[in-house]
């Protein structure tokens, strides 16, 4: 099969041997694979995949059809249409997939879409309401909500009752956010003025916490879930931790055991999948790219500036499904 395969810092194309599935797996012909931070971070050596899944083939979701069952696999049959999120290996012709681990995808959407959802609204998912619990009415304020995640939370957000403001740093993408679901999009300096939230969703970094605890409501809940922008502090304000009585959280998802992971995949059939379904949410992409030119889809997501999802198309990647809604 051929894959992406990172090599001396770069991304390119090459054959690898043809996966076989172990027991309870699904082999999966790949047709559409997103784009994630963690796998700019895997290109320059600071992310590794976990134990069991490629050391050189990057890639931690995916969407493709069932071509092959393991030993005791039966959740799925030949031919469907499955996405789930994987530790590596989802940027190649050929993924294997725990069948616990895979969801259906939705009729609504197309091959390119459904590569774009699984790692973004689980990651979104868990973090806003396994996490942080949030509740219809509570104020929830999103950082860096033109990105995967971000377009993700603010949706999930909305759609759970939640009145959400959006840090966004470029000032044209703001008006698309808001269509998303945000009630303010906003530009990120001073972002505290507008507060208190009771949930903070911090996708940036370590620089913007000393604001976010000024933003935040009393018995308030930060949860952090990206460090682009640097992860430690200089100095933290324990005493403003305790006076509003308030919780920090971190979570990843790459590294779970299965288990975990199969408990956020359950979560998101129920929580998300309908709403995929029905329109009521979509999977904006900004840019799609075959396999053959992975190289310069990293590029692209690392220069920054885009809304929503980069998307690899592998094989057949724009067919399938109902071609759902989406910028």
């Amino acid at each position: 099969m051929r894959a992406a395969t990172i090599r001396d810092g770069e991304v390119v194309v090459a054959e690898h041997a043809d996966p076989e599935p172990g027991s309870g797996e699904l082999l999966v012909r790949v047709r559409a694979a997103g784009l994630n931070g963690a796998d700019m971070l895997q290109r320059r050596g600071r992310y590794p995949a976990p134990p069991g899944s490629p050391p050189d083939i990057p890639g931690l979701e995916l969407a493709g059809e069932v071509v092959a069952r393991g030993l005791g696999a039966e959740r799925f049959a030949d031919g469907e249409r499955v996405m789930a999120v994987v530790g590596g290996g989802g940027q190649a012709e050929l993924c294997c997939v725990h069948e616990r681990g895979a969801m259906p995808v939705p009729e609504a959407l197309d091959w390119t879409r459904a590569g774009g959802v699984p790692e973004v609204f689980a990651t979104a998912d868990d973090a806003l309401f396994t996490q942080a619990r949030l509740e219809p009415g509570e104020r929830l304020l999103v950082h860096g909500a033109a990105g995967g995640v971000g377009t993700a939370a603010v949706q999930l957000g909305r759609a759970a009752g939640a009145r959400v403001t959006a840090t966004v740093r470029r000032e044209e993408a703001r008006v698309e956010v808001e269509r998303l679901g945000a009630e303010a999009a906003i530009d990120p300096e001073g972002f505290e003025e507008h507060g208190p939230f009771d949930v903070i969703l911090e996708l940036v970094g370590a620089p913007n916490f000393p604001a976010n605890l000024k933003a935040l409501a009393s018995g308030g809940r930060i949860v952090v879930i990206g460090v682009g922008a640097g992860p430690k502090l200089e100095e933290f304000n324990l005493f403003s931790l305790m006076g509003k009585r308030a919780r920090i959280m971190g979570s990843t998802l790459r590294a779970r055991p299965l288990e975990e992971k199969a408990l956020v995949t359950r979560a998101v059939e129920r929580r998300v999948l309908p709403l995929l379904d029905s329109g009521l949410i979509e999977v904006p992409v900004a840019e799609t790219f075959a396999l053959d030119r992975v190289g310069e889809a990293y590029d692209h997501f690392e220069a920054g500036g885009k809304l929503g999802k980069v998307v690899l198309e592998v094989g057949d990647g724009g067919g399938g499904g109902g071609g759902g809604g989406g910028v």
